[in-house]
């Protein structure tokens, strides 16, 4: 599935539109025209200034402070003035960290089950860790349950909502995935058919790599994107 081909009735952004990447300005113009709802990253905040990036490891700093300059007026106004999660639409929820903190990171038991148990909306998605995926919680006979689960490689991964159970969702990262697989990654939800489909498609990453050395961005973020990692 090329993403051309994908129908929709809206697009979504769960943040971290710009920090690693060589066009910030184009891309916060693409995301502007393509979603309806768009919420702030932490690589968001520290781009705008809102945050110090203290907490980035050095090669995120760099590219970090590098995006600061290269941000136009219009570009760090919009930045500035992104809403932070939880954003409540047509019956769920859009968080960056999770619903409870736009900071925090989803990747496991330990994290996911407080936040499944604290929804107040039956799905919830999130970004943040870079990992297409999420978690879920069911009640059978009193006792909660957190099942992880991934898209399979080279076909999509279609997840039926089902009642009496919670969900957090994560549709992945277009630009930066971490879970192995370089190619984009996205997710659609069919609320008529009570589903979410995760897809990959691929891009031309050579020529971003090769942007990326034209503006002098560090080289280990050059090399990851070939590996999704």
């Amino acid at each position: 599935m090329e993403m051309a081909d994908a129908e929709y009735d809206q697009a979504v952004c769960l943040g971290d539109l710009v920090g690693y990447g060589p066009d910030p300005n184009a891309v916060i113009e693409g995301v502007r025209q393509a979603a309806q709802v768009i919420i702030r990253g932490n690589h968001d905040k520290a781009c705008a200034g809102i945050t110090d990036a203290h907490d980035f490891n050095p090669y995120a700093r760099l590219a970090t402070l590098w995006t600061r300059e290269q941000l136009n007026p219009e570009s760090l106004s919009f930045l500035l003035h992104l809403p932070s999660g939880p954003v409540a639409l047509n019956g769920f929820q859009l968080a960056h960290g999770s619903p409870g903190d736009e900071d925090e990171y989803l990747f496991g038991r330990e994290s996911a089950l407080p936040a499944l148990r604290n929804l107040s909306l039956q799905v919830a998605f999130f970004g943040h860790t870079h990992l297409q995926g999420g978690f879920l919680l069911t009640f059978k006979g009193g006792f909660a349950r957190v099942r992880g689960f991934e898209a399979e490689d080279g076909r999509a991964l279609v997840l039926p909502l089902e009642d009496g159970t919670r969900y957090l969702l994560n549709p992945g990262s277009v630009g930066q995935p971490r879970d192995g697989d370089w190619r984009a990654a996205f997710a659609m939800l069919d609320e008529e058919q009570r589903q979410v489909e995760y897809y990959r498609v691929s891009y031309d990453v050579a020529k971003t790599q090769r942007k990326m050395q034209d503006a002098g961005l560090p080289e280990p973020l050059i090399r990851r994107l070939s590996y999704g990692r």
